[in-house]
């Protein structure tokens, strides 16, 4: 599982900073979550192949979370995409996108697929043999998601010499990475753990954009392998919290630690701050593993 930061700080497109997207590598997909101004130059800057997209996924309709979706469709169509393409995102989203197509006479080649949100649970978005996407719903100032990306539990993995010896023929190998016991060549029953290995355990990662502190969000994200959640103020600002329903650093890490996740990864800085390491140094105060985000900056998990 690998995640690039694209943009990761508030409000504005600046010289040195871009506004909320992110790419996830996980089990062949690329997804890409959310999508501000400039995101197609950020990833055509970080090598990222446009084909490989096929499923965006924009958690609130403020502008900084996809101004730059419709100039990435438009794109896709100028170089002749034919893959479909699937949007999760809250309703209204493909109202203001078709129009903008409509109006410049722009459609796609390709098909455009919009996934609706209107959902105040959570609920899965995305499965396939390999991973489930669900919705984190959040408190903002509009309708607003995160989204959870879960590995499946993998087959468990032959030992290959115990099944050898134990003279199992190779018609059962299916049922033993399912995790049965099986019959070996003379009748006898062989038990699973005595010739598989334990898959690799499934790995996880949380995106929580714009919200204030929403403790509800923690029966959905437990136990993540990283949460990424906004801190837009420290504490000093916290008072700005209700008003602009953010969140600090410090309540970001409280998050986190309720939560039990292993890393937590800050972003949506607020452009008042010029120092980021005052929010690592805040959220440390309740929950130590903590990372920076940063324009560019690359986590594996």
């Amino acid at each position: 599982m690998k995640l690039t930061i694209l943009g990761c700080h508030s409000a504005t497109p600046r010289i040195n900073s871009n506004p909320t997207s992110q790419v996830l590598e996980i089990n062949n997909h690329i997804f890409l979550i959310d999508c501000g101004e400039g995101t197609q130059i950020q990833l055509r800057k970080h090598k990222i192949k446009f084909a490989r997209i096929k499923h965006i996924f924009i958690s609130h309709l403020h502008g900084d979370h996809y101004f730059g979706l419709v100039g990435l469709i438009s794109t896709f169509r100028l170089l002749t995409r034919e893959a479909d393409l699937n949007i999760y995102a809250p309703k209204g989203l493909k109202e203001v996108i078709t129009l903008q197509m409509k109006l410049s006479d722009s459609w796609t080649n390709y098909q455009l697929i919009f996934h609706e949100l209107e959902s105040q649970s959570s609920e899965l978005i995305f499965e396939d043999d390999k991973v489930e996407v669900y919705t984190i719903p959040l408190n903002h100032r509009v309708y607003t998601n995160g989204f959870l990306f879960k590995e499946k539990a993998a087959e468990r993995k032959l030992d290959m010499n115990a099944v050898l010896n134990a003279n199992i023929d190779k018609s059962y190998f299916r049922k033993l990475k399912q995790g049965f016991d099986v019959e070996n060549e003379k009748g006898e029953t062989v038990g699973n753990a005595l010739v598989t290995k334990n898959p690799p355990k499934p790995k996880s990662y949380a995106f929580c954009s714009d919200t204030m502190f929403h403790p509800e969000i923690i029966s959905v994200v437990n136990n993540v392998n990283a949460i990424y959640h906004e801190s837009t103020f420290l504490e000093s600002h916290k008072h700005l919290c209700e008003p602009t329903k953010h969140s600090t650093a410090k309540q970001a890490a409280e998050i986190a630690k309720q939560a039990n996740a292993k890393t937590l990864i800050l972003g949506h800085y607020s452009t008042r701050y010029d120092n980021l390491n005052l929010f690592k140094k805040e959220a440390q105060t309740v929950f130590k593993n903590v990372e920076l985000a940063e324009d560019g900056a690359v986590f594996n998990f």
